[in-house]
């Protein structure tokens, strides 16, 4: 969407506001021994108090209120009472959610507890990456641009990106156009940035793979080799210089 009115930024603040309150306390709320269903259940509360409600149940059904997301599993992971968080495990949240028309997205991966299966330097990466790609953002700058920005940082860490899973508007809906923001030069991609549109930018780290494959709950996106992802999502404004971060409450 593009930001017309002061109604707008008031009303997509306070919905990036929400989303980023409820990510940050579920991560901190995260601990061995639970399962994925109560988290959500936690973040459900969370988004409940703000007078938001979960984006991906009310605009596609999901079968949750956010997507939690564990070890191989990449993104759209069904909070289940069966699954439970383990010491090491690395876990995705995604929290977006719709308050008052307006929507607001964002998402984190973290270590739980003690770093046994040695990803901290991916989670680490995924976060870096994010907070320097946000800067080469700008009215008239090419999304392609930043792709290779990103894509760019993850190589230079050792790591790739998933070339099949991206960034996109958002506003009044949760996905809106720009539809793409890849983490990859993607040079059919001739699109620019256009000043006062909201975005959700993602960065999506691999440890080896290039790209995700849907299981057969037409839901949840893994690596087939077993390589392990961190993604890092902000919601942000699109400004002559540097973006507004909506979401700047989630503390990544």
């Amino acid at each position: 969407m593009l930001i017309r009115t002061k109604a707008d930024l008031k009303g997509i603040a306070e919905a990036g506001k929400a989303v980023a309150v409820t990510l940050r306390k579920m991560r901190e709320f995260t601990k061995p021994g639970i399962s994925t269903k109560e988290l959500d259940d936690y973040g459900k509360e969370i988004l409940e108090s703000f007078g938001a409600v979960s984006a991906p149940f009310k605009d596609y059904k999901f079968p949750g209120c956010t997507c939690i997301s564990v070890n191989y599993e990449v993104c759209h992971g069904i909070p289940k009472e069966t699954t439970i968080i383990k010491e090491g495990d690395l876990v995705n949240i995604d929290v977006s959610a719709a308050l008052n028309g307006y929507y607001g997205d964002n998402g984190g991966s973290f270590i739980v507890g003690e770093d046994s299966q040695e990803l901290q330097r991916l989670v680490t990466a995924s976060q870096e990456i994010l907070n320097l790609a946000i800067p080469q953002i700008k009215s008239g700058g090419r999304i392609s641009d930043l792709g290779g920005f990103i894509e760019k940082e993850a190589k230079k860490r050792g790591f790739e990106v998933i070339r099949n899973l991206c960034g996109h508007g958002v506003g009044k809906s949760l996905h809106e156009e720009p539809s793409e923001i890849p983490c990859f030069r993607d040079k059919n991609n001739k699109l620019r940035f256009r000043k006062n549109t909201v975005i959700a930018l993602e960065t999506f780290i691999s440890t080896k793979a290039k790209e995700v494959a849907q299981l057969d709950d037409k839901w949840t996106y893994v690596t087939n080799d077993k390589s392990f992802v961190a993604q890092h999502e902000h919601t942000l404004i699109v400004t002559d210089g540097k973006p507004v971060i909506l979401t700047k409450a989630n503390g990544i």
